[in-house]
């Protein structure tokens, strides 16, 4: 599983890059920019989001989904929070997200924390906003794929 605590994007593009074989003149047309302002974007561990959203589509990888699992995981789940209740209240201009679409490198992490006992299944629900179907699903079906330890 990636590690979403410090994310360095550059390396997630280059990875990208080598992966897909791009010649670094198509590169070069579609960012329109020089062999060395690419280099150096491969160095940054962030970019102006105009720009990686160029990569994303250059690539055809959500880049942007990395920084979304990093929230997922790391964001503060206190109920105090401000921003959580204007949310509830439908007090926000910012467009409200219904679904949250869970990767398996979530499921495995929030399956990790209740099999270490870091969490019980209601602080996993509560806490990441997970249905209780949705858990229970994920309970029984990644416990059908796990190899037994006898």
């Amino acid at each position: 599983m990636e590690d979403f605590r410090s994310i360095h994007i550059g390396n997630f593009i280059r990875r990208r890059v080598d992966e897909s074989g791009l010649e670094m003149d198509r590169i070069i047309g579609f960012m329109k920019r020089t062999e060395e302002e690419i280099l150096e974007m491969f160095t940054c561990s962030s970019l102006d989001t105009e720009v990686l959203l160029r990569w994303s589509k250059l690539l055809r990888y959500d880049f942007f989904r990395l920084y979304t699992q990093h929230i997922m995981l790391y964001a503060p789940t206190g109920k105090d929070l401000i921003e959580k209740k204007k949310e509830k209240d439908g007090e926000t201009s910012l467009p409200v997200f219904r679904k949250n679409i869970y990767t398996t490198e979530i499921i495995q992490f929030i399956l990790g924390l209740i099999d270490t006992g870091e969490k019980t299944r209601q602080e996993v629900m509560e806490d990441y906003k997970i249905p209780k179907t949705t858990l229970y699903k994920w309970l029984t079906k990644y416990k059908q794929q796990k190899p037994d330890k006898d």
